[in-house]
């Protein structure tokens, strides 16, 4: 291991990262959390093999805050991070744009150099209408009602910009490899909440 390689260094998820069963890490922590002056919103993806479909991203908006998870980990597994995240880039964060419950975890994080605090933004894209994915979409808003409860989820739906577009009816053949376990009630449900927001559900006989 390279020196340095085991510090410590903080990401906020305000995605699929908030649900933690999609994790690959030995992570050390990880704690809900709120990230002020930023919203989300959904854009293309690069091209790369795969079906066009939107990511979620965020953008600077001083009168927003997000929820999401702080997760705490070690720098040996930022290669497999920034793979994951391979469309997107760090950004440093401010320790007082960031609120965490847990104390011990805010005091880990606080002692940390900013360049290790910090979260992943989308590469800017030129705007367009790509579907969303269920399978996607389904594991974040899990992850969303587990750590945040009802409230968390739907200020997820209020603090996230461009639901008014189809959405690829995938879960039973998922494009998105991490998605969860989720029970059927719970799937439909999801659907209904994010039909109200103007998602249109297609199938994928239908999609093209």
């Amino acid at each position: 291991m390279a020196a340095g390689e085991d510090r410590l260094i903080a990401y906020f998820g305000y995605g699929s990262l908030v649900n933690l069963a999609t994790l690959k890490t030995s992570y050390v922590d990880a704690t809900p959390a709120v990230l002020k002056g930023w919203r989300r919103h959904w854009q293309a993806r690069p091209g790369d093999g795969v079906p066009e479909r939107a990511l979620l991203s965020i953008h600077r908006d001083a009168g927003c805050e997000i929820g999401g998870m702080v997760v705490i980990d070690r720098a040996s597994s930022l290669p497999s991070l920034d793979l994951r995240e391979m469309h997107y880039e760090r950004v440093p964060v401010a320790i007082g744009d960031l609120a965490v419950l847990d104390g011990t975890a805010a005091a880990m994080i606080a002692e940390l150099p900013e360049q290790d605090r910090f979260v992943y933004v989308g590469r800017p894209m030129p705007p367009g209408l790509p579907p969303l994915l269920q399978s996607y979409l389904h594991t974040v808003m899990d992850g969303f009602l587990s750590a945040h409860g009802e409230a968390g989820l739907a200020a997820f739906l209020d603090t996230t910009h461009g639901f008014e577009r189809a959405m690829l009816a995938d879960a039973d053949a998922p494009f998105y490899t991490r998605m969860t376990a989720i029970s059927k009630a719970r799937r439909r449900r999801f659907d209904d909440l994010l039909v109200a927001r103007g998602v249109r559900i297609t199938q994928r006989a239908d999609f093209a």
